[in-house]
Order: C-alpha cells, then sequence, then structure tokens
C-alpha cells in the first residue's frame, strides 16, 4: 500500500481569485431577520455585525445569483458569546434556480462560550452554474430558544 501523510494547509486567495460582490450580484431570500443585524452586514466585506434572526430555530438563508456563477471557494464564520450550544449548518446549491438542491457540506458545531465561540469554515470548490446557493442553519440541536446567526459569508 502507498501512503503520505498530507500536511493541512491554510490556503491564500490566490492573486487572480477575488471575493465576489454578493450585494451586488444576488437576490437575498431568508426566513428571518432581526432588523438590527441585516443579511448585508454578512455578506458585506467590512466587517459588520452580521445577519441574525430574529425568531428561534432553523432559519434559512438564500441567494438567487442574477447570473449562473463558478465558485471556486466558500467561506463561512459564525459568532456565539452567549449560550453552549451544538449548531448544525446546510450549505447547498442549485443550477436550476432552485428547482433542485446538491449539497456541499453538513456541519455541526460545539459552541463553549468564551473559550470556543468563533466557527470559521473554508471550502475549495469546484461548483459550474450556480444560479442559487442556500444555507440552513439548525442554531441548537437540542431545541431552545437559540436565534440563528451568521458572521460572514463570502464566495470566491
Amino acid at each position: 500500500m502507498r501512503k503520505e501523510h498530507i500536511i493541512p494547509k491554510t490556503q491564500e486567495l490566490s492573486p487572480d481569485l477575488k471575493w465576489l460582490d454578493l450585494i451586488d450580484i444576488a437576490r437575498a431570500e431568508f426566513t428571518s431577520e432581526d432588523p438590527a443585524h441585516l443579511i448585508e452586514s454578512a455578506l458585506d466585506s467590512s466587517g459588520g455585525s452580521g445577519w441574525r434572526a430574529v425568531e428561534p430555530g432553523p432559519q434559512t438563508i438564500r441567494l438567487l445569483f442574477d447570473v449562473p456563477l463558478r465558485i471556486s471557494r466558500i467561506n463561512l464564520v459564525f459568532h456565539e458569546d452567549e449560550f453552549q450550544r451544538t449548531q448544525e449548518f446546510v450549505l447547498r446549491w442549485s443550477p436550476d434556480n432552485g428547482g433542485s438542491y446538491r449539497e456541499i457540506v453538513r456541519q455541526q458545531y460545539n459552541f463553549t462560550p468564551p473559550d470556543t465561540n468563533r466557527e470559521t469554515e473554508d471550502y475549495t470548490v469546484d461548483l459550474v452554474g450556480v444560479t442559487a446557493l442556500e444555507l440552513t442553519i439548525v442554531p441548537e440541536m437540542g431545541g431552545g430558544d437559540v436565534l440563528a446567526s451568521l458572521a460572514q459569508l463570502r464566495l470566491a
């Protein structure tokens, strides 16, 4: 058996790869939104307060793109400063304006503030013809009145 130890490394954005301006190229749909934490804040790379739901429970954010995209990188950041909880998110993409979806990743993460209060996910992908991207967040796998939030979503 041939074996090779792979050492993970943080990938920098190559010089020819730029984060997309999601505010200009997409329309956002969502199940809930706190007026003090709008979706634009999570999509704008200026480092705002991020998006937060106004109602507890599972939430969905859907981006519908003006033209089909080729996506090679997805970066998600979640924060939790108050509650110890287990969150799950599912990220899916559609080639046909939401008629069907293909799962990219399903991930669970345990927040234990103040020590573990930030989750950063960075995925290298090769998605061609993306017309919609859907993020579903279950803020607490055990139920309860926790609000879903998203600090940042970037695509390249």
